[in-house]
């Protein structure tokens, strides 16, 4: 999950969490309101009612009356307690027959030596007829909020967050490695963004120069091995020729052979990876997938009769490879073939399927052989990587590699699937680019 989609995800749920805390303390906070709102009301009448008997006299005002429809309550009448009341409370009160309960202010105070009591009340279910509506109004605009902020934090937290998705995007996701090229600095004003950015350059640095002087080495090592390789080889030649060698010698010298041949094979090998990966072939060659499958069948034919093995490839005539290098694409169908033919069994069959998906060209081979062990899938690609078939096989481990520096080279893509004991699909993806079909 994206960290975007991670903060955003966040925020919605504290957001949610408020939203359901509010929601179960609304009815007690609109109560509250309501109540303190009467309160204030109810002192706001009492300073008006004793300016009023203030200026006016008590002994008109000495009555109790009330609304029409009994909502609020007023009284005021003499008080022969001896107490000082100043309070509000909820009390009830019997009026023509029906008990009512009213928020009642009591107020007592003294004219002319005589004590009197101030009651205004207001009747509770009044209060509690406006607390619904204001508990909808205040559900209401708190979604509202909660939305906007929520859009507000997906707007901030993208704009916050795009100097990171550019760094990932053009810094890893968009490089071809291990050739970065070169360093474009992301502008933002985010310090954490600008020290991972730098740190990003740096480590990518170290990373193409290890690589560089590997290929450099694996270049240079195969080119010297190749000399006293060939030295070897014709001295031992040489010895052949000599009449006054034994049988035993020449069995001896024979063995010598065969391993300056692997060596060499090894060291060839490793040499073309290594110019692959310095893309030091060109793509300029352009020739019929039928035909350049035929000439893989024809050079290794041999191999394919040695194991009764039967060969099919069913691919479209009309499709034609272009911008490609015609050695480097043999020698990828060459070794997936042979590797098809090394580990299939006797009197199996390899078939190659052409299909097209969308605008890519899908070229599958497959094989009936013994399959890959699934937990020898995610290293089949890495060099001298071997397992325990490539050990019975007597195996360089070096195949496989060579079909991913290719298919790489060409930006062709390779999924493989297999099941143990039933076969392996190697299915090559091929860009628009490098197949067209012609009418």
């Amino acid at each position: 999950m994206k960290l975007e989609t991670k903060l955003t995800l966040f925020n919605t749920l504290s957001k949610l969490v408020i939203v359901i805390l509010f929601v179960l303390l609304l009815p007690a906070i609109i109560k509250n309101i309501n109540q303190s709102f009467t309160d204030s009301k109810l002192r706001k009448q009492k300073t008006k009612l004793l300016q009023i008997i203030k200026s006016a006299g008590v002994k008109d005002y000495v009555y109790a009356t009330y609304s029409p429809l009994k909502e609020e309550y007023y009284s005021l009448d003499e008080d022969s307690s001896n107490e000082n009341l100043d309070t509000i409370r909820n009390e009830k009160r019997r009026i023509e027959g029906d008990t009512i309960g009213y928020r009642i202010l009591s107020y007592n105070f003294k004219d002319n030596q005589k004590k009197y009591l101030l009651e205004i009340g207001k009747s509770v279910d009044t209060i509690d007829e406006t607390t619904s509506p204001l508990q909808n109004i205040a559900f209401y605009l708190l979604i509202g909020m909660v939305l906007l902020t929520i859009l507000a934090d997906q707007v901030y937290t993208s704009y916050v967050l795009r100097p990171l998705s550019l760094i990932i995007k053009t810094k890893l996701l968009g490089r071809k490695f291990p050739d970065f090229g070169s360093y474009i600095e992301v502008k933002t004003s985010t310090s954490d963004f600008k020290y991972l950015d730098i740190s990003i350059h740096k480590m990518v640095e170290t990373i193409e120069k290890t690589f560089q002087k590997e290929r450099e080495f694996i270049s240079n090592a195969s080119h010297e091995i190749m000399t006293p390789i060939s030295i070897l080889q014709s001295k031992i030649e040489n010895m052949f020729e000599r009449e006054d060698i034994g049988d035993e010698l020449k069995v001896r010298l024979l063995e010598m052979q065969r391993i300056l041949n692997r060596l060499k094979s090894i060291t060839k090998t490793l040499l073309l990876i290594s110019q692959i990966e310095n893309e030091q072939f060109l793509k300029e060659d352009r020739i019929s997938v039928v035909n350049m499958l035929q000439e893989v069948q024809e050079e290794i034919s041999i191999r394919l009769q040695d194991k009764n093995i039967n060969y099919e490839a069913s691919i479209p005539s009309n499709w034609v490879f272009v911008h490609i290098n015609k050695f480097l694409m043999f020698n990828l169908f060459f070794n997936l073939v042979n590797n098809a033919i090394k580990y299939n069994r006797e009197s199996g069959d390899i078939k190659i399927t052409g299909t097209q998906e969308n605008n890519s060209f899908i070229i599958n081979v497959i094989d009936t052989g013994n399959g890959i062990e699934p937990e020898e899938m995610p290293y089949i690609f890495n060099r001298f990587k071997k397992f325990r078939q490539s050990l019975q096989q007597d195996s360089f481990g070096l195949g496989l590699p060579i079909v991913k520096s290719i298919a790489s080279f060409h930006h062709v893509e390779i999924e493989v699937q297999s099941e143990k004991n039933s076969g392996t699909t190697f299915k090559l993806i091929f860009p628009p680019g490098l197949i067209e079909t012609n009418p």
